[in-house]
């Protein structure tokens, strides 16, 4: 890996993954508060924000380009990992590092999507890995359960055509305030009755 990468994220050679997402992380949050000081000392933080930033990603790309020379194996076990914690957006940036894209990539793409409760490009990026690879029994089965997901989404919006916050009892007109002629009518009508009443008082 690159040593003047390293140097500025303060790491030596052969640091892993999670040291350099961790000495970023915290130099990142240390420079993020000292940037708002006034002259010298702003100014360089400023500066250093943009290094490690630039250092942090160069580094991150070395380590998918280095997993994806074994053939991928070590890249898409990391993917998984990265999906089940949670953090789709480095999922995703692995992802996009390849220049090959198997069954097993579309594969993940699928679940990156599906966390990101994008259905149908779910579903898409499942029946491109099950072209590519249709003996796969996985592919097969958890297209079957996406497809009984959105076919039940699907129904489940379509049973009601009333909106949030309104029930289906409600009238056209209780709808927002479509019925706010017919009380000023109301309205309008007591007070005549009422200017009546004391007229005839009078």
């Amino acid at each position: 890996m690159n040593k003047k990468n390293l140097e500025i994220l303060g790491l030596s050679d052969g640091a892993t993954e999670e040291e350099i997402k961790a000495a970023y992380e915290s130099l990142r949050a240390k420079y993020l508060e000292e940037r708002f000081m006034d002259g010298e000392k702003g100014n360089n933080a400023a500066k250093m924000l943009t290094k490690i930033e630039t250092a942090y990603n160069s580094l991150m790309t070395e380590l998918s380009e280095s997993a994806a020379s074994d053939g991928g194996g070590a890249s898409y076990t990391r993917v998984e990992e990265l999906i089940k914690a949670g953090d789709l957006q480095e999922a995703q940036r692995v992802l996009d590092s390849f220049d090959e894209r198997t069954a097993q990539w579309h594969f993940l793409q699928s679940l990156v999507f599906y966390r990101k409760n994008w259905v149908n490009e779910s579903k898409k990026q499942l029946e491109i890995a099950i072209q590519l690879d249709p003996e796969n029994a996985k592919y097969k089965e958890t297209y079957r359960r996406l497809s009984e997901k959105a076919e039940n989404q699907n129904t489940n919006a379509g049973a009601g055509s009333a909106y949030q916050g309104q029930t289906m009892a409600e009238t056209p007109d209780d709808q927002m305030g479509g019925n706010f002629c017919s009380w000023c009518i109301q309205c309008c009508y007591i007070n005549m009755c009422i200017n009546c009443l004391c007229n005839c008082c009078r």
